[in-house]
């Protein structure tokens, strides 16, 4: 004899939560040694949070450059269109010390892309480019560590 579920089986239970992170850009930390992460919001249309939220967006490629005291992300790869320049959110103090380590030599790179919650974040960080030579080092201490090197 089959028993139906109770009504109040499932009432307790909570949702299982989705990752934050949409897309993660690894080629920025095989090209940079990254220093201070900052996370900033995004100017967005309603057709473009739908393809991030459908994971349909590539950072490889996109870079943060700073114009008439604002930041902008640029070559974000959304869906079909490509080259896309997107809005930065950001207060006056970060934009400030952002400027202050660019003018200093260092690269502002996206990180992550976090789309978990109700907004759509961006995870930026300074960044300083690596030679050849500190490219081959990391990738021979990842392979130590993965053991393929006795």
């Amino acid at each position: 004899m089959a028993t139906a579920v109770k009504w109040w089986y499932n009432r307790g239970m909570k949702k299982k939560r989705v990752s934050d992170s949409v897309t993660v850009n690894r080629k920025a930390r095989y090209d940079y040694t990254l220093g201070e992460e900052l996370t900033v919001g995004m100017v967005l249309a309603g057709p473009e949070v739908r393809s991030i939220r459908d994971h349909h967006v590539q950072l490889k490629g996109s870079f943060v450059t700073i114009r008439n005291n604002e930041l902008w992300l640029n070559n974000l790869t959304l869906g079909a269109d490509t080259a896309r320049n997107i809005k930065l959110l950001a207060t006056r103090k970060q934009i400030a010390a952002l400027m202050r380590e660019k003018v200093a030599g260092s690269t502002i790179v996206p990180v992550r892309l976090l789309g978990g919650s109700r907004h759509i974040k961006l995870v930026i960080a300074v960044g300083k480019g690596k030679k050849k030579y500190d490219k081959r080092e990391t990738i021979k201490k990842r392979d130590i560590e993965r053991g393929r090197y006795a």
